[in-house]
């Protein structure tokens, strides 16, 4: 079938309506600030034959796009031959577990088949982080995890809703093994009430094009963003490049594990192999596949942002070498810093290699560290438990001809930091701090973004604080002669005692009372070229804003 290029246009971007609009509702609805203020969450539309991508929304974060895919895919395979029950009009399937297509346990994912003339025509499904899945410590970030079930709880693809109705014992043996499971139920609606306004939308452009119509758009999209990346490639020098990035420790043993990486183009494709990363590790620094696959489509994305995001696009891509790594984690391996950190230490590694062949599109290393930071305990003037979880942004490498942004987002996501109003509204902290990190950019002729720096107080009662964080050993790098940006710094004022982690930004159940304080520095973007080339003025116009003393801006960039 031959479609004209508006009608192409128009269905494509229906498509994308209906993901951005599962994402606006799942965040207007849902209780908790991860999700409601700083949407760590995504929505998508995925194939009924194979679970590949066919649309998400542009508010969802991009590190999802891959690991929905394979979950759904994982999910067909699962009913066709039976370990799962099959699918009847208003069920919707939960998820975490990390080995069945996921990233860590605490981003539970739920999928719901849209049915159309007696035949499943496509899936819905969603990712939302929860605040807490049970486990060993609150939030479930445990940095000194050595198997999954310490992590939290781990679910198999089950039928949540059924026939639109939620099956009270499977509600209830979630709700028994997690922290303030009061509250989960409001995410639980929201996150299966976005699916629900995705399904409506979704049949208003069906009924509106016709099934076949729309499948033939579909098809043609994907076959467009197939081909948009392989000229993408084409156009590139031939070669064999090489990256490389470091995570701190597993939070376990105090050593650090290397992501080594080639990408090779070969004729209009790229291969990217991890052959020679570290072994899987003890503690909760490993990968699931999904969440490998993922990191490097995401990363390319970053550098060709403009091919059509569908499962076209990652076609001309492999990913070979990591099959005995730390990036191919089996069960029972714990993987709580999977998604949130060794996932952007991916993207660093693709970035590190990529920028020698296309040092025009590539910039230097970003913060690539989500910040993790869990803290739970009771609440006297509140009465009830709580749990909270924080994120934070960091500075973006410096480019050619730019400077690195700062604060912003982590790699893998869009997601930003919920505003310091709702933290100290929903939970009995207050922030003393919470500012720009000067002089964390990394120097270059165009210099890294800067990082975040904040504290935060205990006001009443007892907690307990973990982190899972990175880039506490080394900084983003730097590229093309530029310096490396500011490490992560984790401290811990205690009764006036400093406590730095052992791990520098990995520690669980750091026991805090009223009064107690943690500060938290985010990392700098990495600089991008010879720093004595800077600009003077753009120089003197950073020691002007601050963000540099003169003293260390002439040891940095040189006489200005």
């Amino acid at each position: 079938m031959t479609l004209d290029a508006i009608t192409l246009s128009v269905i494509e971007a229906g498509l994308q309506q209906v993901c951005d609009e599962m994402d606006l509702a799942f965040s207007r609805a849902a209780f908790s600030p991860v999700i409601a203020e700083a949407n760590d969450r995504s929505d998508g539309i995925y194939s009924a034959v194979d679970g590949s991508l066919i649309a998400q929304g542009l508010g969802g974060l991009p590190v999802f796009v891959g690991v929905m895919q394979y979950s759904t895919a994982r999910l067909i395979e699962m009913i066709a031959d039976g370990r799962c029950l099959p699918p009847e009009e208003g069920d919707v399937y939960i998820v975490n577990d990390p080995y069945l297509g996921g990233t860590h346990l605490m981003d539970v994912r739920f999928a719901m088949p849209v049915w159309r003339g007696g035949r499943i025509w496509c899936w819905l499904s969603n990712t939302g982080h929860w605040p807490d899945i049970g486990g060993a410590v609150p939030g479930g970030f445990s940095a000194s995890a050595t198997a999954v079930e310490q992590e939290g709880l781990r679910l198999p693809p089950v039928k949540l809703f059924k026939r639109g109705r939620m099956d009270p014992e499977i509600h209830a043996i979630i709700a028994s093994n997690i922290r303030v499971a009061d509250q989960r139920i409001g995410d639980i609606r929201a996150q299966a009430a976005a699916l629900e306004v995705g399904k409506e939308r979704l049949t208003q452009l069906l009924d509106r094009y016709g099934d076949t119509i729309v499948e033939a758009a579909i098809a043609e999209l994907r076959r467009r963003a197939a081909a948009q990346m392989r000229a993408q490639i084409a156009a590139m020098p031939g070669g064999i490049w090489r990256g490389e990035a470091i995570v701190d420790s597993d939070g376990v043993v105090d050593a650090p594990l290397t992501i080594a990486l080639a990408v090779e183009k070969r004729g209009d494709g790229l291969v990217f192999d991890f052959s020679g990363s570290s072994a899987p590790c003890a503690g909760p620094m490993n990968s699931v596949l999904a969440t490998t696959l993922s990191s490097v489509y995401l990363a390319v994305r970053h550098i060709f942002p403009d091919v059509p995001l569908s499962a076209g696009a990652f076609e001309p891509l492999t990913v070979t070498g990591y099959e005995g790594t730390f990036l191919d984690a089996k069960y029972p391996r714990p993987v709580s810093g999977c998604a949130a950190e060794v996932s952007q230490r991916i993207a660093e590694a693709v970035f590190s290699a990529m920028v020698k062949a296309l040092p025009a599109r590539v910039t230097a290393a970003p913060a690539g560290t989500s910040g993790n930071f869990g803290l739970g305990g009771f609440d006297p003037e509140a009465g009830r438990n709580f749990v909270m979880y924080q994120l934070s942004g960091g500075g973006y490498g410096g480019a050619i001809g730019q400077d690195g942004l700062t604060n912003g987002c982590s790699t893998i996501g869009i997601s930003k930091s919920p505003p310091v109003e709702i933290m100290e509204q929903n939970f009995p902290v207050l922030y003393r701090r919470y500012a720009l990190r000067e002089g964390s950019g990394g120097a270059g002729t165009s210099r890294g973004g800067f990082g975040l720096s904040y504290e935060l107080e205990l006001l009443r009662g007892d907690a307990r604080a973990s982190f899972v964080m990175d880039h506490g050993r080394v900084g983003p790098q730097g590229a093309a002669g530029g310096a490396d940006g500011a490490v992560n710094r984790v401290e811990v004022w205690r009764g006036g005692q400093r406590h730095v982690p052992p791990h520098l930004s990995k520690e669980q159940d750091i026991e805090l009372a009223a009064g107690d304080r943690v500060r938290v520095d985010t990392p700098g973007g990495g600089g991008y070229g010879d720093p004595k080339k800077r600009d003077r003025a753009m120089v003197r116009e950073d020691v002007r804003l601050g963000y540099y003393s003169a003293e260390d801006a002439e040891r940095l960039f040189g006489p200005f």
